[in-house]
């Protein structure tokens, strides 16, 4: 398959008048795709938190580091839950530039994510690249969509959760949907997630959340123990759950110049026994 699919069904609705985590996100990163409620949303984010476009660009190599190990390590298919605004080098990239045959799927429940999948999502012609438009706090419905027969769930899958946690609330059931989620993958599969947490800057870490909700985005910074729970029954890759420019960092990284305040993160990546 040489070209990304998306799923055709959906209706392309915008919503450009409502901050959206995934544009705000991509406004951190430096991108374009984000309008002035999202670029309002930032601002008020940035104001509470300095940090945080620090600590975007810091998320962002660790998904890299750990798309990379992964695929070192043989794993050749990645399903990337709250990808976000598509920001080269994707998952699809690195993995592919390691084993060309890769698969890989990416969600968002945003459209305008999928308007950006249509012209940038293009797999090596030996792997497969799709995009599924879905929710991840119905991974009910997330697991038995069409779009997922592009993995062979018989065989190891990567189960990226990057960024994503954070907005999903204790009361909408996040470590639930971690579980079912990791239910669905057999043996020697892997669970990739950062997330924000209060333990480094308890206070900036409550001012971004307080913007977030007054964006309509409420969310929830985690404990390095309630994290951990996400990894329930797996085993940790070393070096553990770290702040995440400390998860296995390159030499370019900077690891060192770098503090826990500025990730603002834990990260860690597990494998199912």
């Amino acid at each position: 398959m040489d070209d990304a699919t998306v799923d055709p069904e959906l209706d392309l609705d915008l919503d450009l008048d409502r901050a959206h985590s995934a544009r705000v996100y991509d406004y951190f990163l430096g991108g374009v795709t984000n309008f002035p409620a999202d670029r309002e949303a930032a601002a008020q984010a940035v104001m509470a938190f300095p940090s945080v476009l620090a600590a975007a660009r810091i998320n962002r190599r660790f998904v890299h580091r750990s798309t990379r190990r992964l695929a070192e390590q043989g794993i050749r298919q990645f399903l990337d839950i709250g990808t976000g605004i598509p920001t080269s080098p994707n998952v699809h990239e690195i993995a592919q530039s390691i084993n060309p045959d890769s698969r890989v799927v990416y969600t968002d429940n945003d459209p305008i994510v999928l308007a950006h999948a249509r012209a940038l999502l293009r797999s090596h012609p030996d792997g497969a690249t799709a995009y599924l438009h879905a929710d991840a706090r119905d991974p009910v419905a997330l697991l038995r969509h069409k779009t997922l027969e592009l993995l062979d769930f018989g065989r190891p899958v990567a189960l990226s959760l990057n960024a994503l946690l954070h907005f999903i609330t204790d009361e909408q059931g996040a470590h639930a949907i971690v579980e079912r989620l990791k239910d669905a993958l057999p043996s020697g599969s892997a669970l990739t997630i950062s997330h924000a947490t209060p333990d480094f800057d308890p206070e900036a870490t409550a001012r971004l959340k307080a913007a977030y909700a007054a964006a309509g985005t409420p969310g929830q910074a985690r404990t390095k123990e309630e994290f951990a729970r996400f990894f329930t029954g797996w085993e940790l890759v070393e070096p553990g759950i770290v702040p995440a420019h400390l998860w296995q960092p390159d030499p370019d990284d900077n690891a060192e110049h770098t503090t826990a305040a500025e990730a603002a993160c834990y990260a860690a990546v597990a494998r199912k026994p």
